[in-house]
């Protein structure tokens, strides 16, 4: 497949990530209301989550400039 297609493909790939960091921040962010005092740990936990989800979306990337 080549063209177009491969971009839609992408663009619909990049969707998952996007998703997965919108529901890690809003689980933090509900837990510093619920405990203010976790704050620190909720946040270090969850830039480790956002780095691991934002490697899916960059490596889908490299799949499509592969491809």
């Amino acid at each position: 497949m080549t063209g177009n297609i491969t971009l839609l493909g992408y663009g619909l790939a990049a969707i998952g990530p996007g998703i997965g960091i919108g529901l890690i921040w809003a689980a933090v962010i509900s837990g510093s209301a619920r405990q203010p005092e976790a704050k620190g740990m909720l946040q270090t936990t969850a830039f480790i989550g956002t780095a691991l989800t934002e490697a899916l979306a960059i490596l889908g990337l490299v799949f499509y400039l592969i491809a």
